[in-house]
């Protein structure tokens, strides 16, 4: 179920991606003056985009949730909307009772752009989509067979639940209009309360219903379409809104300033690029992932103080009623277009008290890291001459540093007797235990990995970087060798350093460019579905889902490894900078089918050789995303990054970003 959510959280992401042009449009046509005609045409074109917001929904859940995301999915999403839209419009209900329109319950008037119907049609047509796209019906009705059978099927299902929504749709309307009203009749504590369960829920993924109760019209309060549309009341709409913009722009950036204050000094460098890189994106943007992501598991109860210290910030914000709007997410890019729409009230006060809530969290964050002694990023210990308890097991003056890191692996998962199975990608271990429960996670935390995760009771994945096939393979061998896990670790500081130093053979201030991997749509990493890679745990690039089978290089360099899998190509550069291919999401499972690899390891390629043919067709078919990622995989070596200026449809003869070296 967490799973689930997750990925409709990701799909939502979608139709969210397009509330920034509206609020472009709106924006500049407020700042515009009002007796243009030209300021209404940009304020209509904007308003378009709001007020299609659920069948946007519809279409982009109908995608995101499908297997391999078609367009026959998107039409059912589309399909599926109209249905219930439709029938339970006030005149079709009128009609279906026999009675006059103005007799008809007010819920029906709701039906239309209610997000919520917008997010059931397009689960139901993802779950539909999923079950009958391959469908083949008899010879007579094969026209219908496969994607074309995902529309019809969506809707008769729709059918079905427009009926049950007959009848149950005004008592649940009813409901979400009390809940609302309920936190209305609280003003300031209710907005404080919303902000604080907003933050909370994130890693559920259930903040996205709540929002949609209050930032959209589920329960009539619509602040996010009211503010644009500058109704209601001045000081009062923008509530449910306002107070995100001194947290995200302020706030975090300063939370984030003090886990690097807090880093280990060895760990400073590293840790500074990752909050620099999430601050910027809090500031600019609102998108607060990164940062979020960073200590949210690592630090729980860091992200709990968060959570408190936001409702604040929107209580506080809405007992002075100051007030602002965003169509994304609450950064300085929908500050400033929201600074001049008429109902806005002292949004400059908004900085003002961002400026306080940077000295809140600096200090909150800095006092707690220190006080409770949390483990945020860069204060996970680098030695541990002995591991947890009686966890541990004894090393050897000949181990080389992936059998030292396989075995503190090993005695973290707690040995043989827990370990069922032992795989791996390209970049991270997939190991099957017997009991998740039983892990030590400070134990793995010191073979210093890029991330753990735990999938559920019995699957859990311990991210490595490219060089894990050395550290499977060691891990392995422990496995069979049913070695113990009860000696007492037995490495000096001098070796351990000596193994873990790695000889740089970078080329300082050399400016490296990197082009397309296919023709195809370019991604940027965060949208890709998959979160080592979406999370840059590997390293930062960028991915393309191919329209054809080609896979090239994407920069000059020499092919340094070719996975067996055939999935995945290592290749370095002449400056030293070392960058993964990887071909599709998972594709490991498919033990190199779908692939023909046109390089040999240790090959010179220039941008543009063909590396890969991938069947795409086939990779789709199994269920697997096909989205090629280009990691550069030492990126502390990496001192700047220019990404530049593409249209979504990209060719492999596309430049993408440009590279300095440190």
């Amino acid at each position: 179920m967490k799973t689930y959510f997750q990925r409709m959280g990701r799909s939502l992401q979608l139709p969210v991606a397009v509330l920034p042009a509206a609020g472009l449009l709106v924006g500049i046509g407020h700042l515009l003056p009002q007796n243009w005609s030209f300021a209404q045409f940009l304020q209509a074109g904007g308003n378009s985009i709001l007020t299609n917001l659920a069948l946007l929904f519809a279409v982009g859940l109908a995608i995101g949730m499908s297997k391999n995301k078609d367009g026959a999915a998107a039409l059912a999403g589309v399909v599926a909307y109209f249905v219930p839209v439709y029938v339970l419009s006030p005149a079709s209900v009128a009609t279906l009772f026999g009675i006059q329109e103005k007799a008809v319950d007010p819920a029906f008037g709701a039906i239309s752009g209610n997000v919520f119907i917008g997010i059931i049609a397009g689960l139901v047509a993802a779950a539909l989509y999923n079950r009958f796209h391959q469908t083949k019906l008899p010879m007579a009705l094969s026209f219908f067979s496969g994607k074309r059978l995902v529309p019809i099927v969506s809707s008769l299902a729709m059918l079905v639940i427009t009926v049950v929504l007959l009848f149950t749709w005004p008592p649940v309307y009813e409901a979400l209009v009390a809940f609302g009203k309920f936190f209305i009749g609280l003003g300031a504590a209710g907005a404080g309360l919303y902000g604080f369960f907003n933050r909370l829920l994130i890693p559920t993924g259930l903040h996205q219903a709540l929002n949609q109760v209050f930032w959209l019209n589920t329960a009539g309060i619509n602040d996010i379409g009211n503010f644009w549309a500058s109704k209601g009341v001045k000081g009062v709409t923008g509530i449910y809104q306002a107070g995100f913009f001194p947290v995200m722009m302020f706030g975090l950036p300063a939370g984030a300033y003090a886990i690097y204050r807090n880093a280990r000094p060895e760990r400073k460098l590293a840790t500074g690029s990752l909050m620099m890189a999430g601050a910027i994106a809090s500031f600019f943007t609102g998108v607060t992932e990164p940062l979020e992501l960073s200590f949210m598991f690592l630090a729980w109860p860091l992200y709990v103080l968060h959570a408190v210290l936001t409702g604040l910030s929107l209580g506080f914000a809405a007992l002075m009623h100051w007030t602002s709007g965003f169509t994304f997410s609450a950064g300085l890019v929908d500050y400033i277009l929201s600074f001049h729409i008429p109902i806005a009230n002292k949004p400059y006060m908004l900085v003002v008290q961002g400026l306080v809530m940077a000295a809140i969290y600096f200090f909150t964050f800095d006092f707690a890291i220190k006080k409770f002694n949390l483990m945020t990023p860069g204060r996970e210990p680098i030695e541990e001459t002995e591991l947890a308890g009686d966890v541990a097991i004894a090393t050897e003056d000949s181990d080389d540093k992936y059998t030292v890191q396989a075995k503190k692996i090993y005695a973290g998962l707690g040995g043989a007797e827990n370990i069922s199975e032992i795989d791996n990608c390209t970049t991270r271990l997939r190991l099957q235990l017997k009991d998740t429960d039983k892990i030590d996670k400070s134990v793995i935390q010191s073979a210093n990995p890029a991330g753990i995760n735990v999938i559920d009771k019995t699957n859990i994945q311990v991210i490595i970087g490219t060089e894990v096939q050395f550290v499977a393979d060691a891990l392995t061998n422990l496995f069979d060798a049913k070695a113990p896990t009860n000696l007492k670790i037995n490495e000096s500081k001098d070796t351990t350093e000596s193994e873990s130093k790695k000889t740089s053979d970078i080329k300082s201030s050399q400016k490296i460019e990197f082009y397309s991997v296919a023709n195809g749509q370019y991604e940027e990493l965060s949208q890709v579905p998959d979160d080592t890679f979406s999370q840059k745990l590997l390293g930062d690039g960028y991915a393309v889902k191919p329209s054809d089978g080609n896979i090239v290089a994407p920069v000059d360099g020499i092919i340094t490894s070719i996975f067996p899998t055939k999935h995945a190509l290592g290749i370095k550069t002449d400056s030293g900078l070392e960058v993964l291919v990887h071909i599709g999401i998972n594709t490991v499972e498919m033990n190199g089918e779908p692939f023909e690899v046109k390089v040999k390891d240790g090959q010179r390629i220039h941008h543009g050789d063909t590396l890969v043919f991938a069947d795409l067709d086939k990779i789709k078919a199994a269920g697997k995303d096909t989205d090629t990622m280009v990691i550069i995989t030492n990126m502390t070596d990496v001192g700047f990054m220019r990404f530049d200026a593409y249209a979504p449809s990209v060719s492999m003869l596309s430049k993408i970003v440009e590279v300095t070296t440190k």
